[in-house]
């Protein structure tokens, strides 16, 4: 039995220790904001938190989630930084076909916990494992220079 925090919630769970945390989310809990890209945790699509840092939890495995707490993009909200960077993606219109906002939202959530004031190469840093195929990068950026005013 594997337990952890999600959302704020205790969870208690029995699915094998090495099964990614992306399936535990997605099929275990039903929980599915947090999206499959490419499965080896390259392209950020399932960005969540652990313990506040972004991981991908495609190649995380359950293990390392026992004891810890784990924020997905259904409980991003609940981080004042995170509803900063909702209500600048919405502003900005950083969203295409929207697949991998999630993971970006995530990310860029971490960030600005990590660094409230980051300039355009500290965002291009902790955003560049995050692959958008709409490309709208420039909006991004913008987006997290919107949401880092509105926290300060």
């Amino acid at each position: 039995m594997t337990t952890f925090i999600l959302n704020g919630q205790r969870v208690d769970t029995d699915l094998s220790d090495d099964t990614p945390l992306l399936w535990v989310l997605r099929d275990g809990l039903d929980l599915t904001g947090t999206k499959f890209g490419c499965g080896m945790g390259l392209c950020g699509a399932c960005t969540v938190h652990l313990d506040g840092e972004p991981v991908r939890s495609c190649s995380t495995p359950l293990s390392a989630a026992a004891g810890k707490k784990i924020t997905t993009i259904e409980g991003v909200d609940a981080v004042r930084a995170g509803k900063a960077v909702q209500a600048a993606w919405q502003k900005f219109d950083v969203v295409q076909c929207g697949y991998c906002q999630s993971g970006q939202i995530m990310s860029a959530t971490a960030l600005l916990v990590a660094n409230p004031k980051p300039s355009d190469e500290e965002i291009d840093a902790a955003m560049g494992g995050n692959i958008c195929r709409c490309a709208t990068y420039v909006r991004i950026r913008a987006a997290i220079h919107e949401a880092s005013s509105a926290l300060a």
